[in-house]
């Protein structure tokens, strides 16, 4: 197995490896190197349901996410298709369902089928994203919770009734590395205030935090290949999945890992 860095602030590409047939030293190796990375893509593995949904039990249980509809047959697996760009809610920098109680620890996609160019996907360091603030502003936003709320995915899918929602620090403790994040993401994932305090304060301050995340010094970005397996860290990264490719047919499976409540 070869794992080599792709930028040297989040991201590595590991070689050498079937994720579908793979020993506990094996598995142990890759988990380090995700711990360190954040996020790891694998090439050339066309891997199917039924092996991604058993390389994703290894890190631990199945998440469903409400208001999605999963592959029949394959609970827990989310076909993810071209919704066209008018549709598509994932072209912004986000994390994946921060509106639970325990929003999901990791995300697996596998290629199925891809566009003849564009599609690509990008992802942020909020490790570095927190370490990068002043030692006045990490001080304020020591304890301070926002509420997210799954707005947009209920309205994409036609959920009738108040969307779910959740409270969360916006600086959390990774329950495996025990390192900081900045916990923020798209503006229509939160509830335009945090607790205690007014829209007129809140807002400012989560536009800044949001703007702040994604500078290009701790960002990859992925050019998808035919079988190529991507994983990442769903506590510690946030996502931005570019829609430039039209009409083209763009097919992905998805594979989530239930998390903890961040603290």
């Amino acid at each position: 197995m070869n794992i080599q860095p792709l930028t040297p602030s989040i991201g590595a590409r590991v070689e050498g490896v079937k994720l579908g047939a793979m020993d506990a030293e094996t598995f142990g190796q890759i988990k380090a190197a995700f711990l360190k990375h954040c996020m790891l893509v694998f090439p050339g593995q066309f891997l199917q349901p039924d092996d991604q949904l058993a390389f994703a039990r290894m890190w631990g249980e199945i998440a469903v996410t409400p208001m999605i509809t999963y592959a029949e047959g394959y609970p827990g697996l989310l076909q993810l298709v071209n919704p066209g760009k008018a549709q598509a809610i994932t072209e912004n920098w986000h994390y994946d369902s921060t509106f639970i109680a325990a929003p999901h620890a990791l995300t697996i996609l596998a290629a199925q089928q891809l566009p003849p160019a564009g599609g690509d996907t990008m992802w942020c360091n909020q490790y570095l994203a927190y370490e990068a603030l002043s030692d006045g502003m990490k001080q304020l936003l020591q304890g301070v919770r926002a509420r997210f709320t799954g707005a947009r995915i209920a309205r994409k899918t036609g959920t009738a009734g108040e969307p779910p929602s959740a409270l969360h620090p916006i600086v959390r403790t990774h329950p495996e590395t025990g390192r900081k994040a900045l916990f923020v993401g798209h503006p229509g994932d939160t509830v335009p205030h945090l607790e205690g305090m007014t829209e007129a304060e809140s807002r400012p301050l989560l536009d800044y935090l949001y703007a702040h995340s994604p500078s290009p010094d701790r960002t990859v970005r992925h050019m998808w290949q035919p079988g190529d397996v991507v994983m990442w860290d769903n506590r510690c990264t946030m996502h931005y999945a570019v829609h430039d490719y039209g009409e083209a047919t763009r097919n992905l499976n998805r594979v989530t890992v239930k998390g903890t409540v961040p603290v």
